[in-house]
């Protein structure tokens, strides 16, 4: 993709990209393709080092500072972005030969979703937390990456798409689909076109409104959906004969909360949702409808019991 913008311009884009005020398809339809790569790189390497808390110089920390406290205006950067950016890029390059590792991961947190441009225009909305993570030196080649949580794709057309899981893999060449992949729960819906769904025991091959589900060593199961689109994008998780443990997982991941389940059966089926802005109306419809009773014992640690 051919730019016209200055390297100003480009360096003004990256210090919005990074502070929040551009997505990634936004950016990418601002810089170069090339850009777009080098800019992946440079987030990428700010989480590393965030992660080994080790900042190289002065200018660095300011960076580091400014996405940490996520201001709205990304002004103040203006005056020295240049040096910044250009002392950055050799940092950060310094830590991929350190590593020697290509692989970009995205993760998110409790009650955080995140949606991502891939370097093909194929978009990854990933649900709280969740990660993905691929080779970007060998993306044109060989479309891949690696899933653990729960995420919706949009696949661009093209070579074949294959999302990689514990539980199984997902085979596309340009399709809408969501999967789950969370320790022994394997789900995958086909939305649009056409899904190829391989877990260890067992090939399926799905079309739009049909599923598969592998829950807790069992073999897998084809099942009916219809909803047009997974309902966790809007702000509401939703469960059609689920076993209870798993729900739970959803909503510990969702509010960032701990259950005491011992003194119920959390294999017990659940149908139903629960919202993601009312921590109060999701324990609610939940655990009412199962007759379960719930009590906070400690700060966002709660117990639950059935009814006597």
């Amino acid at each position: 993709m051919e730019t016209n913008n200055t390297h100003n311009d480009s360096n003004t884009f990256l210090a919005k990209w990074l502070d929040g005020e551009l997505t990634d398809k936004e950016l990418m339809t601002l810089v170069s393709k090339d850009e777009y790569t080098v800019y992946l790189k440079i987030r990428k390497g700010l989480d590393v080092s965030e992660k080994l808390n080790a900042p190289i110089d002065d200018t660095f920390a300011k960076i580091q500072n400014k996405i940490e406290n996520k201001k709205p205006s990304v002004r103040p950067l203006y005056t020295n972005w240049v040096i910044g950016v250009a002392a950055s890029i050799v940092v950060l390059f310094g830590l991929f030969i350190l590593l020697d590792d290509n692989k970009i991961t995205i993760e998110t947190g409790f009650g955080e979703s995140r949606s991502i441009v891939l370097l093909d225009g194929s978009e990854v909305i990933l649900n709280s937390k969740s990660r993905v993570s691929y080779d970007e030196d060998l993306w044109e080649t060989e479309r891949t990456l690696s899933l653990n949580g729960e995420a919706y794709f949009k696949v661009a057309k093209g070579k074949t798409f294959t999302v990689k899981t514990d539980n199984g893999s997902v085979t596309v060449l340009g399709t809408q689909f969501n999967v789950i992949s969370k320790n022994d729960f394997f789900d995958v819906v086909c939305y649009e076109g056409k899904v190829g769904v391989k877990t260890f025991e067992s090939e399926h091959i799905l079309l739009p409104n049909n599923a598969v589900r592998k829950v807790n060593g069992y073999p897998s199961e084809e099942t009916k959906n219809l909803l047009k689109k997974p309902t966790w994008i809007d702000g509401e998780s939703t469960f059609k004969s689920v076993p209870l443990r798993y729900v739970i997982k959803a909503l510990e991941d969702q509010y960032e909360i701990n259950f005491d389940a011992q003194a119920i059966n959390d294999t017990d089926v659940y149908t139903g949702s629960f919202p993601y802005n009312n921590l109060n109306i999701a324990l609610k419809t939940v655990f009412e409808t199962l007759n379960i009773i719930y009590t906070e014992k400690e700060n966002r640690n709660i117990k639950l019991r059935y009814k006597e």
